[in-house]
Protein backbone atom coordinates (compact mmCIF):
# COMPACT_ATOMS: atom_id res chain seq x y z
CA UNK A 1 0.00 0.00 0.00
CA UNK A 2 1.04 3.32 -0.91
CA UNK A 3 2.40 5.67 2.55
CA UNK A 4 1.38 9.29 2.97
CA UNK A 5 4.50 10.63 3.94
CA UNK A 6 3.31 14.36 4.29
CA UNK A 7 0.23 16.65 4.25
CA UNK A 8 0.23 20.13 4.11
CA UNK A 9 -3.26 21.55 4.57
CA UNK A 10 -3.30 25.13 2.26
CA UNK A 11 -7.18 26.22 2.48
CA UNK A 12 -9.65 25.66 4.67
CA UNK A 13 -13.47 26.38 4.15
CA UNK A 14 -16.62 26.43 5.31
CA UNK A 15 -17.72 22.97 2.62
CA UNK A 16 -14.22 21.63 2.07
CA UNK A 17 -10.33 21.96 3.12
CA UNK A 18 -7.49 21.38 0.25
CA UNK A 19 -4.23 19.48 1.10
CA UNK A 20 -0.97 18.56 -0.92
CA UNK A 21 -0.14 14.92 0.09
CA UNK A 22 3.45 13.36 -0.36
CA UNK A 23 3.29 9.94 -0.95
CA UNK A 24 5.65 6.68 -1.32
CA UNK A 25 4.65 3.72 -3.38
CA UNK A 26 7.44 1.72 -3.28
CA UNK A 27 10.59 3.68 -4.91
CA UNK A 28 8.18 6.24 -6.21
CA UNK A 29 7.32 9.67 -4.53
CA UNK A 30 4.96 11.93 -6.01
CA UNK A 31 2.65 14.45 -4.82
CA UNK A 32 -1.36 14.34 -4.75
CA UNK A 33 -3.94 17.75 -4.38
CA UNK A 34 -6.93 16.42 -2.45
CA UNK A 35 -10.45 18.01 -1.68
CA UNK A 36 -11.09 16.78 1.85
CA UNK A 37 -15.09 16.98 2.26
CA UNK A 38 -16.92 14.64 5.31
CA UNK A 39 -19.19 13.01 3.02
CA UNK A 40 -23.12 13.90 1.62
CA UNK A 41 -26.29 12.43 2.48
CA UNK A 42 -28.76 11.83 -0.35
CA UNK A 43 -32.01 10.77 -0.80
CA UNK A 44 -34.67 9.59 -3.20
CA UNK A 45 -38.10 10.87 -1.71
CA UNK A 46 -41.08 8.78 -3.00
CA UNK A 47 -44.04 9.57 -2.25
CA UNK A 48 -47.35 6.70 -2.21
CA UNK A 49 -48.55 8.02 -5.62
CA UNK A 50 -45.19 6.93 -6.69
CA UNK A 51 -43.57 10.71 -7.66
CA UNK A 52 -40.29 11.49 -6.24
CA UNK A 53 -39.03 14.94 -5.13
CA UNK A 54 -36.84 17.14 -6.12
CA UNK A 55 -35.38 20.36 -5.87
CA UNK A 56 -34.30 22.68 -8.46
CA UNK A 57 -31.55 25.22 -7.52
CA UNK A 58 -28.85 27.65 -9.21
CA UNK A 59 -25.53 26.03 -9.01
CA UNK A 60 -22.98 28.43 -9.52
CA UNK A 61 -19.99 25.98 -10.55
CA UNK A 62 -22.00 24.85 -13.40
CA UNK A 63 -23.48 28.38 -14.64
CA UNK A 64 -27.15 27.22 -14.47
CA UNK A 65 -30.43 25.77 -11.90
CA UNK A 66 -30.05 21.72 -12.04
CA UNK A 67 -32.89 19.36 -11.17
CA UNK A 68 -31.73 17.06 -8.22
CA UNK A 69 -32.57 14.96 -5.12
CA UNK A 70 -32.15 16.05 -1.84
CA UNK A 71 -28.74 16.18 -0.86
CA UNK A 72 -26.13 17.96 1.63
CA UNK A 73 -23.09 17.92 3.39
CA UNK A 74 -22.59 15.68 6.69
CA UNK A 75 -21.75 17.45 9.87
CA UNK A 76 -18.84 16.46 11.81
CA UNK A 77 -19.27 13.03 13.20
CA UNK A 78 -22.39 13.26 12.18
CA UNK A 79 -23.41 9.68 10.58
CA UNK A 80 -25.14 9.15 6.49
CA UNK A 81 -28.26 8.52 7.59
CA UNK A 82 -28.77 11.25 10.07
CA UNK A 83 -27.31 13.98 8.08
CA UNK A 84 -29.92 12.35 4.94
CA UNK A 85 -32.54 12.35 7.34
CA UNK A 86 -31.75 15.93 8.28
CA UNK A 87 -31.48 17.30 4.85
CA UNK A 88 -35.07 15.88 3.70
CA UNK A 89 -36.85 17.77 6.36
CA UNK A 90 -34.65 20.93 5.69
CA UNK A 91 -34.92 20.74 1.62
CA UNK A 92 -38.02 19.20 0.93
CA UNK A 93 -40.45 19.61 4.49
CA UNK A 94 -41.04 16.08 5.18
CA UNK A 95 -39.94 12.85 7.17
CA UNK A 96 -39.89 9.52 6.35
CA UNK A 97 -41.34 6.29 7.85
CA UNK A 98 -39.00 4.07 5.52
CA UNK A 99 -35.12 5.05 5.33
CA UNK A 100 -32.98 2.47 3.64
CA UNK A 101 -29.95 2.56 1.94
CA UNK A 102 -29.37 1.62 -1.65
CA UNK A 103 -25.68 2.62 -2.86
CA UNK A 104 -22.82 4.98 -1.74
CA UNK A 105 -20.48 6.16 -4.08
CA UNK A 106 -17.44 8.70 -4.20
CA UNK A 107 -17.55 10.99 -5.97
CA UNK A 108 -14.10 11.60 -7.60
CA UNK A 109 -11.89 9.96 -5.91
CA UNK A 110 -8.81 10.57 -7.72
CA UNK A 111 -8.57 14.37 -5.60
CA UNK A 112 -12.09 14.36 -3.70
CA UNK A 113 -12.30 12.72 -0.44
CA UNK A 114 -16.34 12.99 -0.70
CA UNK A 115 -18.25 9.51 -0.55
CA UNK A 116 -21.97 9.81 -1.07
CA UNK A 117 -24.47 7.78 0.89
CA UNK A 118 -27.74 7.88 -1.04
CA UNK A 119 -30.83 6.71 0.80
CA UNK A 120 -34.89 5.74 -0.45
CA UNK A 121 -36.96 7.55 1.62
CA UNK A 122 -41.16 6.29 1.89
CA UNK A 123 -44.06 6.67 3.91
CA UNK A 124 -43.26 10.33 3.47
CA UNK A 125 -45.38 12.85 6.28
CA UNK A 126 -45.48 16.53 5.67
CA UNK A 127 -43.49 18.65 8.15
CA UNK A 128 -41.98 22.14 6.99
CA UNK A 129 -39.38 23.19 5.16
CA UNK A 130 -36.47 24.81 6.91
CA UNK A 131 -33.82 26.11 4.35
CA UNK A 132 -30.08 27.51 4.96
CA UNK A 133 -29.75 31.17 4.13
CA UNK A 134 -28.50 30.71 0.66
CA UNK A 135 -30.87 27.82 -0.06
CA UNK A 136 -33.29 28.65 -2.91
CA UNK A 137 -34.76 25.87 -4.12
CA UNK A 138 -38.00 24.76 -5.74
CA UNK A 139 -39.57 21.56 -5.18
CA UNK A 140 -40.57 19.32 -8.46
CA UNK A 141 -42.77 16.14 -8.24
CA UNK A 142 -42.47 13.79 -10.78
CA UNK A 143 -43.30 10.03 -11.94
CA UNK A 144 -40.47 8.00 -12.32
CA UNK A 145 -41.19 7.59 -16.13
CA UNK A 146 -40.90 11.53 -16.51
CA UNK A 147 -37.43 11.14 -14.66
CA UNK A 148 -36.03 8.82 -16.74
CA UNK A 149 -37.07 10.99 -19.46
CA UNK A 150 -35.13 13.95 -18.51
CA UNK A 151 -31.78 11.71 -17.99
CA UNK A 152 -32.37 10.15 -21.49
CA UNK A 153 -32.91 13.85 -22.93
CA UNK A 154 -29.82 15.51 -20.52
CA UNK A 155 -32.61 17.71 -18.60
CA UNK A 156 -31.37 15.68 -15.39
CA UNK A 157 -27.39 16.31 -15.46
CA UNK A 158 -26.23 15.56 -12.28
CA UNK A 159 -24.51 12.35 -11.18
CA UNK A 160 -26.34 11.71 -7.85
CA UNK A 161 -29.75 12.06 -9.20
CA UNK A 162 -29.28 9.96 -12.03
CA UNK A 163 -27.27 7.88 -9.76
CA UNK A 164 -30.53 7.84 -7.32
CA UNK A 165 -33.08 7.68 -9.57
CA UNK A 166 -31.83 4.87 -11.34
CA UNK A 167 -31.71 2.48 -8.80
CA UNK A 168 -34.58 3.55 -6.67
CA UNK A 169 -36.96 3.49 -9.99
CA UNK A 170 -35.33 -0.21 -10.11
CA UNK A 171 -37.18 -1.09 -7.02
CA UNK A 172 -40.37 0.30 -7.90
CA UNK A 173 -40.26 -1.72 -11.50
CA UNK A 174 -38.85 1.35 -13.28
CA UNK A 175 -35.45 1.54 -15.29
CA UNK A 176 -34.05 3.73 -17.87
Amino acid sequence: MPETISSKHIYKGSIFDIRVDTVREGELEYERDIIAHPGSGVIVPVYEDGTVALVRQYRHAAGKSLLEIPAGSLDEGESPETGARRELEEEIGVTAENFEQIAAFYVSPGFLTEKMFVFLASGLKETSQSLDDDEIVEIERISFERAFEMIRSGEIEDAKTIVGLTIAGARYGHGL
